[in-house]
């Protein structure tokens, strides 16, 4: 049953969702709302959560920094609503087999890490807002979006 297959969320979706006035608020909102009362498990990484603190930490277009205290509250949560994959030897080496497989550097490698984790972790699907950063990868992830889209893996 597909619905019961491990979600992976990036990023953007937890940003997107924890920030009132981000594009896409109410869509990430929402549809992490819908994932996290289905029985798909739910995955972040410990990656996922230092680029979140660093986002929340600086400014972006579309909000202030937020204090210390409040992302520590929010990387608490988060913790506490996801299972968290940490980023071990068994992700390395799947990250450097597709640095082999897919010819990707530079700041390709933090989404390759992503599918790397999800690869050693056994987590089929990813929700994201970013598809093109991930359309290479769509021969062995499924890819998910905020609008319920599903690219074929």
């Amino acid at each position: 049953m597909m619905d019961a297959e491990p979600l992976f969320i990036d990023t953007n979706i937890l940003i997107y969702a924890n920030v009132a006035s981000a594009p896409f608020h109410q869509q990430a909102f929402d549809t992490l709302k819908r994932v996290q009362q289905s029985e798909r498990p739910l995955w972040i990484s410990r990656p996922v959560l230092r680029e979140f603190i660093a986002a929340r930490t600086r400014p972006q277009t579309f909000a202030k920094p937020s204090t210390p205290e409040v992302v520590i509250k929010r990387v608490s949560y988060l913790e506490e609503q996801f299972q968290v994959a940490d980023d071990n030897s068994l992700v390395t080496k799947q990250l450097i087999k597709l640095l082999s497989d897919f010819k990707i550097g530079g700041k390709q490698v933090h989404d390759a890490n992503i599918v790397a984790t999800m690869l050693a972790y056994g987590i089929p699907c990813l929700l994201t807002h970013n598809i093109k950063d991930f359309k290479r990868f769509e021969g062995i992830i499924k890819i998910e979006t905020i609008d319920n889209k599903i690219a074929k893996g």
